[in-house]
């Protein structure tokens, strides 16, 4: 039997992205829409598309993605990153591409905790003379 579709996971900040790819037109869904209903902003949709332009596989193949938690910028962070682990899952070649780009590597940036006497991580309280 063959397999029809790939799949990767991908993570960014507090954003999850479970992402599967199958050979197509370039058609991609999050959640359900359509990626530019989804993300509105081109920056983050372009951000989505980078590991297809880094290994020239621009419209070959469909995704259908589901994301959740955090922003739109960490979703979007994660679906690169879910993309870029299912298309290495698709040709083991690719790895060495996406690898130099970057997009096989977990950010590992994520919010620092806000501590005691301060308003947020780093933010102390208003200072008042009188």
């Amino acid at each position: 039997m063959q397999q029809t579709g790939y799949y990767g996971t991908g993570r960014r900040k507090d954003a999850t992205a479970r992402v599967w790819i199958s050979e197509g037109t370039g058609e991609m869904t999050v959640n359900g829409k359509p990626l530019v209903d989804y993300l509105p902003r081109e920056t983050l949709s372009q951000i989505v598309r980078q590991p297809f332009e880094a290994t020239d596989t621009v419209g070959r193949f469909n995704v259908r993605a589901y994301a959740k938690g955090g922003g739109p910028s960490g979703q979007a962070g994660a679906l690169r990153h879910g993309i870029a682990k299912a298309l290495v899952e698709f040709d083991e070649a690719l790895r060495g591409v996406l690898r130099r780009h970057g997009y096989l590597t977990r950010d590992p940036r994520v919010k620092e905790r806000k501590h005691a006497g301060f308003r947020r991580a780093r933010r102390g309280k208003q200072f008042s003379k009188r």
